[in-house]
């Protein structure tokens, strides 16, 4: 599939309430003096994405004000509550109608996964039926990159705060590892002790 920016989309998940931070959504946790949000949008240009939908949920309003996301297409997701399987539903539905042929998808509480490591999935993406994810010493992280083939079965999956790993699971025989262990950190900042990652 030919690098065509418009073709793959960057889907940014930023919805979740950061229940086990005390409330705080991870979207507005502070990163290099700006908001998560903006760092994780910021990663996924950087790797050459021209069309970046973010999923906001906790606090939407707070977020539009807060964090600088022009030439994104935001959407609100009312059911964030539910857990990442409703983002990510809501934001392949966002897709719909925009030419795009595949799907990256990040998420904002991994400031350790950088440009670099996107930019591999990126390259590993060959056309609509394409099922992409780093690998971390062979284990499967983020992001993924799903071809427009499966958005529909991964929509139909996507449950509670599984996202798309029941339909990866059931796949793993179509899904190409690209190992990004040397480039990137996958932590999640999930607690107060994760914070230390935040700079």
């Amino acid at each position: 599939m030919t690098q065509n920016e418009d073709q793959v989309a960057g889907l940014l998940l930023a919805a979740g309430g950061g229940r086990r931070l005390g409330g705080r959504p991870k979207a507005l946790l502070e990163h290099r003096g700006r908001p998560l949000v903006e760092h994780a949008v910021g990663v996924l240009r950087a790797a050459g994405l021209g069309r970046v939908h973010v999923v906001l949920g906790a606090r939407a309003d707070t977020v539009r004000e807060r964090a600088e996301l022009t030439g994104c297409v935001v959407v609100e997701n009312p059911e964030w509550e539910r857990g990442m399987g409703s983002s990510l539903r809501a934001g392949l539905d966002s897709l719909a109608g925009t030419g795009a042929r595949a799907v990256l998808v990040s998420l904002v509480d991994q400031p350790g996964i950088g440009a670099e490591a996107v930019a591999r999935v990126l390259a590993a993406c060959r056309s609509e039926d394409s099922l992409v994810s780093a690998a971390y010493d062979g284990v499967r992280g983020h992001p993924v990159l799903f071809g427009a083939a499966h958005w529909a079965g991964i929509a139909e999956s996507a449950t509670g705060d599984r996202g798309a790993r029941a339909y990866l699971k059931a796949h793993a025989d179509a899904v190409v590892l690209v190992e990004c262990g040397d480039a990137a950190e996958p932590y999640d900042i999930d607690t107060e002790a994760d914070l230390v990652h935040l700079e």
